[in-house]
């Protein structure tokens, strides 16, 4: 892998800052009026089952930023176990979201990444898919097949928006390569604070559904660490 670029080393402001000072330097992959389409996906090994109670509870805000821009679609994506990996059906409606995710039970297990860009690529070949959320703490598959598969998607067109959990050394190395190559954005966040998640679901939300142009609405709106997005853009 390449030297990692310049990202933030820790949780808190700072990191949500520059999350979304990248989203403002992606291109518009859509217009608005049309109903986006995302792809949520999760590490659910046993290590993430603390922050996967924690994404259930604020992942409605996805919907919310989405709603005024034609409305969202998300499909849950999540790797657990022994070789388990699982989507779900589209749905539209954040409740019907978190049913499905409150259904789910992390198990100890290896992480999938390459097979979950694997597939994202394959939705993209074959239906509209428009972004991908990866939220994970750790990679313990090898790197350069990840790497391969984030290059695929890059080719494709299909950004990955990576928020990482803690301070894996190979995946503080890898996931901001995920970013990179498939031009998307990576964060870390922290558990701790819910209204970090919750407002950067909600801009990658809007950059699904509405592309760039929603994004700075969607920071003029929401006020405070996301309205520097708007300072920046202008």
């Amino acid at each position: 892998m390449a030297d990692k670029p310049s990202v933030p080393s820790t949780a808190g402001a700072n990191a949500v800052d520059a999350f979304v000072r990248e989203l403002g330097n992606l291109p518009a992959n859509r217009t608005p009026g049309g109903r986006g389409r995302l792809l949520f996906a999760m590490d659910a090994t046993a290590s993430r089952e603390p922050t996967w109670d924690h994404a259930c509870a604020i992942q409605g805000e996805m919907f919310v930023a989405a709603d005024a821009l034609g409305g969202l679609d998300v499909r849950l994506a999540f790797y657990r176990g022994f070789e388990e990996f699982k989507v779900s059906k589209w749905t539209s409606d954040g409740r019907e979201l978190a049913r499905l995710m409150g259904g789910v039970r992390c198990a100890a297990g290896r992480t999938q990444i390459a097979r979950l860009l694997r597939y994202a690529g394959d939705q993209r070949r074959e239906s509209r898919l428009d972004a991908v959320v990866f939220v994970g703490d750790c990679c313990e598959e090898d790197v350069d097949a990840v790497g391969h598969e984030a290059g695929q998607l890059g080719l494709l067109g299909l950004p990955v928006f990576v928020f990482q959990e803690g301070d894996d050394r190979t995946a503080s190395r890898l996931f901001p390569q995920i970013a990179k190559l498939t031009r998307g954005a990576y964060c870390r966040f922290d558990r701790s604070s819910p209204d970090q998640l919750r407002r950067l679901l909600g801009a990658v939300a809007a950059y699904a559904a509405g592309g760039r142009s929603a994004l700075l609405k969607y920071g003029k709106d929401q006020g405070g660490v996301a309205a520097l997005l708007t300072n920046q853009m202008k």
